[in-house]
């Protein structure tokens, strides 16, 4: 039967209307369609087809003009936006001034949002509509990237502001300004979209798009080259010289990787942990992982050259730091941490723990390219010095929320830059946990240092770009000796697609319907 499927799709292919239908194969479940929900790449990877922002960004996240044609600063606390004329919500409402004004005013009030965007909106304490082109933005001191931030803001329409999220995700509320409309969204499968005919921007090719959950990487593989789905996301690196080598099918990555991968390590017990113990199963009366000694030895145990090599297979860098070379506070005197085992055993061994520690990883299972081959690699790694490793695997959908409830002590995890700027990620990744004021949404293991979010602060009110990342220079090494969280890489992400198609792929991960395009003939 999966054979007449396939059989099926492909005979309709050649046939000019259903050529007009692109089905897409993605690796993540999305959990919601509200935009203001769940900051999260897997959410944003169809949201951005639905929803615009004041701001876009480019495959190298670069900001560019959206629903905002221009902006500027007034004054140190205040930007103005001015909304591109003749735009129009799917249902034919004109966007105003009025909907950029709700849409802000929502982001903090999402109830029960695990991760919510406020991050992105922290400094903004008030929104004036100057007329229906014009909204005005006054802030809590400088702000001198929130044009950046904008991009992760996504605009509703203002009668949907009071929605909940369940309204979203049965297309009630989920009418936005993007170049593909809501029409179905069923969790843990997937959506469909129709393309809006009266976007403001270059129109999609396709008439209908298709989303469909497929989250074993292999899986993925097969069914595009099955015919089931002509693109796919999150191509699993062992595939890759496959479906280089197949004259059927095309690859692309991203240019610059953004997502950092990482391990979270709990530090916000004091007493027990729950997944950590002495060498022989016995539960201790501390928490080994608020010791530094002990995350340093974890850190160095890992030979990460190793990992992109043998287990990424070349779609990943190894990482000392949060982001990548580039990135407005990149910081070059931090190096990728030296592969040091017989150092580890010696920090391990100063720290009271001289016969090791048992400890469990959990992950996420095909969330991240390799997440389980990765973190197995870790564990092989963490044997060398007398850390026990066992490994749990579950999908996200369950993994998220026991994170958030804190039920783990090291688990892996993953951020990006994606205002292209490190004071995002410091403020999320290691920030001190204050989700609502857009501190540490991704700081699953509780890390906190006043010291850090200090210098994070002073950096967010200079507007000398050179002092400015000077002073995030110092947050991110201040953090990176700390071990707020165990670098592993920057993951490139990939995708894999029909040969007649294109696609350029982008550092925020996102698969953009409206940019996979026929091919010009090879």
């Amino acid at each position: 039967m999966r054979i007449i499927a396939a059989l099926a799709l492909l005979t309709g292919l050649a046939a000019p209307a259903a050529a007009q239908t692109l089905a897409v194969g993605i690796g993540d479940a999305v959990t919601s369609i509200d935009p203001h929900y769940l900051n999260s790449p897997t959410n944003k990877n169809v949201i951005c087809n639905i929803f615009d922002g004041l701001t876009d960004a480019d495959n190298t996240i670069g900001i560019i003009p959206s629903l905002a044609e221009s902006w500027r600063l007034i004054d140190d606390t205040t930007w103005e936006f001015k909304l591109r004329p003749g735009v129009k919500f799917h249902d034919g409402t004109p966007l105003t001034a009025d909907d950029v004004r709700a849409s802000y005013l929502r982001v903090p009030r999402v109830p029960n949002a695990p991760q919510p965007f406020t991050t992105y909106i922290r400094l903004v304490k008030e929104i004036q509509v100057i007329d229906a082109r014009t909204v005005r933005m006054t802030t809590n001191g400088l702000d001198p990237i929130l044009p950046n931030e904008a991009v992760q803001i996504r605009i509703i329409q203002a009668s949907k502001a009071d929605s909940p999220t369940d309204d979203f995700n049965n297309g009630k509320a989920a009418i936005g300004t993007g170049p593909m409309r809501f029409v179905s969204y069923q969790p843990g499968l997937g959506m469909e979209l129709a393309r809006n005919d009266a976007y403001w921007g270059t129109k999609p090719h396709w008439e209908k798009a298709s989303f469909r959950i497929i989250s074993d990487g292999a899986s993925r593989v097969a069914a595009l080259l099955a015919g089931d789905v002509q693109v796919i996301d999150l191509v699993p690196s062992d595939a890759l010289s496959q479906l280089r080598s197949n004259n059927k099918m095309r690859v692309a990555s991203a240019e610059l990787g953004l997502r950092y991968i990482f391990l979270a390590l709990d530090q916000s017990r004091d007493g027990p942990t729950p997944f950590v113990t002495g060498p022989n199963g016995e539960i201790l009366d501390k928490n080994p992982l608020m010791d530094v000694r002990v995350r340093r030895a974890l850190s160095i145990a890992i030979n990460r050259p190793a990992i992109v090599e043998r287990v990424m297979e070349g779609v990943a860098t190894a990482t000392g730091q949060m982001v990548p070379v580039g990135t407005f506070g990149w910081t070059p005197e931090i190096k990728v941490p030296a592969f040091d085992p017989d150092q580890a055993k010696k920090l391990l061994a100063e720290a009271g723990y001289p016969n090791g520690l048992r400890v469990t990883i959990h992950s996420t299972k095909g969330r991240y390219v390799n997440d389980t081959r990765v973190v197995q690699a870790v564990a092989q790694m963490w044997q060398r010095i007398g850390v026990q490793a066992s490994i749990e695997l579950q999908p996200w959908s369950t993994y998220a929320s026991r994170v958030h409830r804190r039920e783990y002590s090291i688990m892996i995890g993953a951020v990006a830059a994606v205002t292209s700027e490190s004071s995002q990620v410091l403020r999320s990744a290691m920030g001190t946990y204050d989700p609502p004021n857009g501190w540490g949404g991704f700081n699953w293991g509780r890390y906190s240092n006043p010291a850090l979010d200090a210098l994070v602060t002073r950096a967010a009110n200079i507007a000398d770009n050179t002092q400015r990342e000077l002073v995030l220079r110092q947050a991110m090494t201040m953090g990176t000796n700390d071990v707020g969280n165990i670098p592993l890489h920057l993951q490139k992400t990939t995708w894999a697609m029909q040969r007649t198609l294109t696609y350029a792929g982008r550092s925020d991960d996102q698969t953009r319907v409206a940019d996979i395009r026929p091919a010009a003939a090879d």
